[in-house]
């Protein structure tokens, strides 16, 4: 028995309040579904970008000197030499800011000393030792590593330690090389500071993270050979793979003891400011995920209502058709096509609110453009649960009996 459209088109015009509500959900389900999944892959991309350093193998201390006779120079001796004779420890440097950690320090960096400071490239810059390269587990892809007579004494705050602007020499992240000296090889170039205080780059990492995830390109670094502030440093450990968390205890305990002038603020594993960093982008994923997932789950039991109550009130109807031979398959097909129209309905106008959203989402948001794979994607997934959703009903309707048709209502 051949299926004509005409009918069922008919039907839904006579009835059209259900379908043109339903069509209306699968619209505003596409248009989220699709900038929802797009925005999570981009969470998702960014959460898993490489970082270059050895996260799960590295921990963090705070050290605070709290009283007038802290020595600064010589704690930071003792403290150094205890962390790199630890066994399980692979190097050990102090640093003024941590990678990862969505606080640190930044320097506006020229290619030429008559350039605007405002026309140059913004830096994220560490403060280590020659030892700053090893901790971090990074990759030195050209060039050298400091040696320990290039390491510059500190800023301290009456300026005696060391005089202000970049030390000499600096080592910089390949980002930052392509972004400040494009196809050239920035190795043995020269870079200048705001001051106009030169800085010649003997080393590029391969790639590094620097401290933040969202305030300019995290690969942009540069380290700096000099010891960190007096008052409110870091250090940073790096340890043989499986070690970390017993070298932790063991550093910890070893140094809130060990000078009474000092205070030992907290030691955490730098895993836990990776965790942290990208905390808001995980729990919008998380957000997003959820609220897809219901408003699918909500759009489905739509279509299964409004499949339910067209059966029930078309029972007779079915009947006549079953009287006069139409099969099971028929009924079936029937219902399936009328489904798979409302849900076309709403796909069409779905599409053009799901690309309105992503350019919406493009201008305001700086996201990137809604790829059109997403668009398809989301409308094969939302056409197959709209028959999935039908198919219950659907199979009840085939299920009438030719009698119902004689009966009297």
């Amino acid at each position: 028995m051949s299926l004509d459209i005409r009918p069922i088109v008919s039907a839904l015009l006579r009835n059209r309040t259900g379908a043109a509500l339903v069509a209306v959900q699968i619209a505003i389900t596409l248009a989220v579904l699709v900038n929802a999944v797009f925005i999570v892959e981009q969470r998702i991309q960014k959460i898993g970008r490489p970082t270059g350093i050895d996260v799960d193998n590295i921990f963090a201390i705070s050290s605070d000197g709290f009283t007038s006779r802290f020595n600064y120079d010589a704690s930071l001796r003792e403290d150094l030499a205890y962390l790199r004779s630890v066994p399980g420890v692979i190097a050990a440097s102090p640093t003024e800011s941590i990678p990862l950690s969505g606080s640190g320090s930044s320097e506006e960096l020229l290619t030429r000393p008559d350039q605007r400071s405002s026309d140059g490239t913004l830096a994220n810059y560490f403060e280590m030792d020659e030892q700053g390269i090893k901790t971090l587990g990074v990759h030195l892809a050209a060039g050298r590593n400091f040696r320990a007579d290039e390491i510059q004494p500190p800023i301290r705050r009456d300026n005696s330690g060391s005089d202000e602007g970049v030390p000499p020499e600096v080592i910089i992240t390949q980002d930052l090389a392509q972004e400040m000296f494009p196809n050239q090889n920035a190795l043995g170039k020269t870079v200048y500071d705001a001051l106009k205080k030169p800085a010649t780059i003997i080393g590029i990492i391969d790639h590094m993270h620097g401290s933040w995830a969202n305030f300019g390109p995290p690969g942009e670094v540069a380290i700096f050979p000099r010891l960190p502030m007096l008052f409110g440093f870091y250090y940073l450990v790096r340890t043989q793979p499986g070690q970390r968390d017993a070298v932790m205890r063991r550093v910890e305990e070893h140094m809130e003891s060990s000078n009474p002038n000092r205070v030992i603020k907290w030691v955490r594993p730098l895993s836990m400011f990776k965790q942290h960093l990208y905390e808001s982008d995980r729990n919008m994923g998380i957000f997003l995920t959820t609220t897809t997932v219901l408003l699918l789950a909500v759009t489905s039991l739509g279509i299964f209502g409004l499949g339910t109550f067209n059966v029930s009130t078309r029972t007779k109807q079915i009947g006549t058709r079953r009287a006069i031979g139409a099969r099971r398959i028929d009924i079936i097909r029937y219902f399936m096509v009328e489904n798979g129209l409302i849900t076309t309905a709403g796909i069409v106008a779905g599409c053009g609110l799901a690309l309105a959203v992503g350019f919406w989402l493009t201008a305001h948001y700086n996201l990137p453009r809604l790829d059109l794979y997403y668009l398809v994607g989301g409308v094969l997934a939302l056409w197959i649960l709209g028959q999935i959703a039908v198919w219950q009903p659907a199979r009840r309707a085939s299920r009438v009996s030719p009698s119902v048709a004689t009966r009297t209502v």
